[in-house]
């Protein structure tokens, strides 16, 4: 186990929201919802299907989220110490460093721990990946309410985008996940005070290629749209 400091096949406490009682793996699918509405929103000025344009490093073009792992794909501990590695070196604010990793690979006792707090939903797929990794940032100092860095959230980012990039330079595939029960999760793994478990991912050879086309927005879009437009 290396320890630092995407709904539930069975929820360890249900999470009211509305009028009804909801398993806590549920929050994210909402969420998800919701942003796939929004994504309908955007589709209109997207041009489908996309396809990365020539200039961008073959590592980012090839880079996808498999739905598809092949369960008999191994992540060796070579393999597994150069994805961390590859976080490791990841930039943070004032060199902070405020991530942390929790990992279990199938047949391991820590893999045991993580699955039944998968949702159903994630649980299809990620249980075939040869490595689970749950993320973890440093927000607070201890148990205090001094924040460790305002950056914490956005720092594990970097270090997970460093290990996604890895995975691909190393012929395996990352897929970034909240279908799990966090409170679940963090009840099994109990972080010391100060951090939070933020995602998962789950890594390994994916079964089958990318899709032909994605949809993404545009980059006049991506200039445009945080600002009301001009009148």
């Amino acid at each position: 186990m290396i320890s630092g400091h995407d709904e539930r096949v069975t929820p360890s406490a249900p999470l009211v929201v509305g009028p009804a009682a909801r398993p806590a793996w549920a929050v994210p699918a909402l969420a998800a919802a919701g942003i796939r509405t929004s994504r309908r929103r955007l589709q209109r000025n997207m041009p489908h299907p996309q396809e990365p344009p020539s200039g961008i490093h073959p590592l980012l073009a090839g880079r996808f989220s498999p739905y598809r792992f092949d369960p008999s794909a191994v992540v060796d501990d070579h393999a597994l110490g150069l994805l961390l590695e590859a976080a490791r070196w990841a930039p943070s604010a004032g060199n902070s460093q405020p991530w942390g990793f929790f990992v279990g690979r199938p047949g391991e006792p820590e893999h045991d721990r993580l699955l039944p707090h998968l949702a159903p939903s994630s649980a299809r797929w990620a249980t075939d990946a040869g490595l689970l990794v749950v993320t973890l940032t440093r927000r607070h100092v201890d148990d205090t309410g001094l924040l460790y860095s305002e950056f914490a959230d956005h720092d594990l980012g970097q270090a997970v985008a460093h290990m996604t990039v890895q995975a691909q330079a190393m012929g395996l595939a990352a897929h970034q996940f909240r279908a799990f029960d966090l409170e679940g999760l963090t009840k099994e793994l109990d972080p010391n005070p100060g951090w939070a478990i933020v995602s998962m991912v789950a890594i390994g050879e994916a079964a089958g290629g990318p899709p032909l086309g994605r949809e993404r927005r545009g980059v006049a879009d991506l200039r445009s749209a945080p600002w009301s437009p001009a009148e």
